[in-house]
C-alpha cells in the first residue's frame, strides 16, 4: 500500500489491450472485452479502497464505433450487462456512477440504464466512478465551445469573458477536479483523445500490462511513481519549495 501523503485525487486509465490479450490466448476478442471487466471491477474497489476521489475510466471513444460492427454490438450489450449486475454492489458500497460522452447515440435501453444508476448514486459520497462512453477529447471542447458560441450569439456572455475558467465550466468534467494520475496499459505511450483540455498538467503512467492483467499491484506501482514526481504547474522548483515552507 501507498504512502496516504500525496495521493492522486482523480486517476484516469485509458484501458488498452483487451483485444491482444484475447489473441495472445487464442480466444475471440469478446473474451478480452469480457475479461477487461472483471480486471474494471477489481480496480473500482482498489481506488476506493485507497480513498482516491474519482476515478475515470475510458471505456468507449467516439472513435471506436469504427471497429467491425459485431464488435460494438458486443460492447454495448456488455455495458449493460455490466450495469445491471454491478450498479447495486456499487451502490452499496457509497460509490457514485457518472457517465460522460455523447449518450444521445447510445441505444435507447443502454440510455433508460445510465439514468438509473447515475440517479441511483447520484447522493453517495464515496469514490466517484467516471465512465467515458462514446468520449473524445475533441468532441468535449467542441461541444463546449458550441455552448458558449450560442451565450455570445444571445449577449448572455461577452467574447472578453471566455477565459480559461469560464471554458472549463462548458466541459462535461465542469464538476470534477482534472486528473492527476493518467495511466494507460498495453504498451501504448499516447493518450488517444481522452481528456484533451484536462490533461495539461497531468502525470503519465504508460506500462506493458494488458488491461484484463491490471492489477492492485500495478496501481500502486504506478501510484508510488507518482508520488515521486515534482508537480510545478509552471513554477520554478525553488518556486515550489518557498511554498512548501
Amino acid at each position: 500500500m501507498n504512502s496516504t501523503d500525496n495521493m492522486p485525487q482523480h486517476v484516469a486509465i485509458v484501458m488498452d489491450g483487451n483485444g491482444r490479450w484475447a489473441k495472445e490466448r487464442g480466444l475471440e476478442r469478446a473474451a478480452g472485452h469480457k475479461a477487461g471487466v472483471e480486471s474494471c471491477r477489481r480496480i473500482v474497489k482498489a481506488c476506493a479502497k485507497r480513498k482516491i476521489n474519482v476515478l475515470s475510466v475510458f471505456a468507449f471513444s467516439s472513435e471506436n464505433w469504427r471497429r467491425p460492427i459485431e464488435e460494438v454490438n458486443y460492447l454495448m450489450s456488455l455495458f449493460l450487462l455490466a450495469l445491471s449486475q454491478d450498479i447495486e454492489s456499487l451502490h452499496e458500497n457509497n460509490i457514485k456512477l457518472r457517465f460522460i460522452g455523447d449518450l444521445s447515440q447510445l441505444d435507447q435501453q443502454l440510455q433508460q440504464e445510465i439514468k438509473k444508476a447515475e440517479k441511483l448514486t447520484q447522493n453517495n459520497t464515496g469514490l466517484i466512478f467516471v465512465i467515458a462512453t462514446n468520449y473524445g477529447g475533441q468532441w468535449d471542447i467542441l461541444q463546449a465551445s458550441q455552448k458558449i458560441a450560442v451565450k455570445v450569439a444571445a449577449k448572455d456572455l461577452q467574447s472578453q469573458d471566455i477565459t480559461v475558467d469560464c471554458f472549463k465550466q462548458h466541459l462535461v468534467t465542469h464538476d470534477l477536479p482534472d486528473p492527476d494520475l493518467l495511466i494507460r496499459t498495453s504498451g501504448c505511450s499516447r493518450i488517444s483523445n481522452f481528456y484533451l483540455w484536462q490533461l495539461s498538467y497531468t502525470e503519465l503512467f504508460f506500462t506493458d500490462v494488458y488491461w484484463p492483467d491490471f492489477n492492485e499491484i500495478i496501481l500502486d506501482e504506478a501510484i508510488a511513481n507518482f508520488q515521486k514526481r515534482e508537480r510545478r504547474f509552471g513554477f520554478t522548483s525553488e518556486q515550489i519549495g518557498e511554498y512548501d515552507d
